[in-house]
């Protein structure tokens, strides 16, 4: 892959995440809640923030709508996030965290978001188009937008042409579809270990069993390199140079939320860098190891990258 100084996250599903506690979930009675936070949610913007965190320079293109949409490119902003704003078919959606503070238990309410037609699906692609330098490495993380029919990603790198990088790292239908070798492939593709056993329909055990899968979807064109997240086991790489392991240097776990987003911030600010492939698995394991370290959504810091990097090494298998 070929250097750029320019990352683009794209989040066009976003989410304002709101938490909150109380002191006994149950059916029937009103709930008297505690204080609540805000945080900002999707997988776009937080890879774009966990770049920032490690040291680097991501923009992010978020679909925004309404209320909710203000308040979330406030808490963005806030963050020291560049945005390109564009307009969603409607309000952006919400999604509700409550603490059962007598079991410890969280219960998590996730609203879809509003669908998105394909005229404006494909406003957003020429909007993103003309956002993005010829040479960016573009990161679709998340949600797939409501509306969007699989096979969005390929029309995707299709209308942004071969010299733009695309990073996916996506679920369900659209991970489904795109597992399916459609072309033109993204430049990566990424998903947990879940979901590679459920489109594998096998176990992946082993470290080479899911290496050995990446390869199979990789020569399937389901992207030009392909990564399967082991979690606590680390990760596995197949690329054109082979297939390739890295540790999980960290054994301590205190959150797990935003350990894959910041594995691809870590892992594109590498490729945005110059970097080979090889170097750049390592460093977005040590930044996914560095966020597990992290309380909720703070993602990963960058003292606990720093001296996590000294501990991941990347083999060849």
């Amino acid at each position: 892959m070929t250097a750029s100084s320019e990352i683009l996250t794209v989040t066009l599903n976003p989410a304002l995440d709101l938490a909150t506690s109380a002191p006994r979930v149950e059916p029937g009675p009103k709930l008297r809640c505690g204080p609540e936070t805000a945080e900002p949610g999707g997988g776009g913007v937080n890879v774009a923030r966990a770049v920032v965190q490690l040291g680097g320079h991501a923009r992010a293109l978020v679909a925004l709508g309404g209320p909710t949409g203000e308040s979330l490119g406030a808490l963005l902003e806030a963050r020291g996030l560049e945005l390109v704003r564009v307009a969603a078919p409607g309000e952006t959606r919400r999604s509700f965290a409550v603490t059962d503070e007598s079991s410890g238990q969280q219960y998590r309410f996730v609203l879809s978001g509003p669908e998105w037609s394909q005229a404006q699906l494909d406003a957003m692609l020429d909007a993103l188009d003309a956002a993005a330098p010829e040479r960016a490495i573009i990161v679709l993380s998340g949600s797939m937008p409501p509306g969007a029919r699989p096979g969005f990603i390929p029309h995707v790198c299709e209308r942004l042409g071969p010299g733009r990088q695309v990073v996916v790292d996506t679920s369900g239908t659209h991970l489904e579809a795109q597992a399916k070798g459609p072309a033109p492939m993204p430049a990566v593709l990424r998903m947990d270990s879940h979901e590679a056993q459920a489109l594998s329909g096998r176990a992946l055990e082993t470290r080479a069993e899911s290496a050995a899968f990446a390869e199979e979807l990789r020569q399937r064109g389901a992207g030009q390199l392909v990564i399967i997240a082991r979690g606590a086991d680390g990760s596995v790489m197949a690329n054109a140079e082979g297939l390739w392991f890295v540790n999980a240097a960290n054994a301590t776990v205190v959150s797990a939320i935003g350990a894959g987003d910041s594995f691809v911030g870590g892992f594109v600010m590498s490729l945005a860098a110059g970097l080979s492939e090889e170097e750049a698995l390592r460093r977005g394991a040590a930044a996914a190891s560095a966020a597990v370290m992290s309380e909720g959504t703070q993602l990963c810091r960058k003292p606990d990258y720093d001296r996590l990097l000294q501990e991941t090494v990347v083999e060849r298998l």
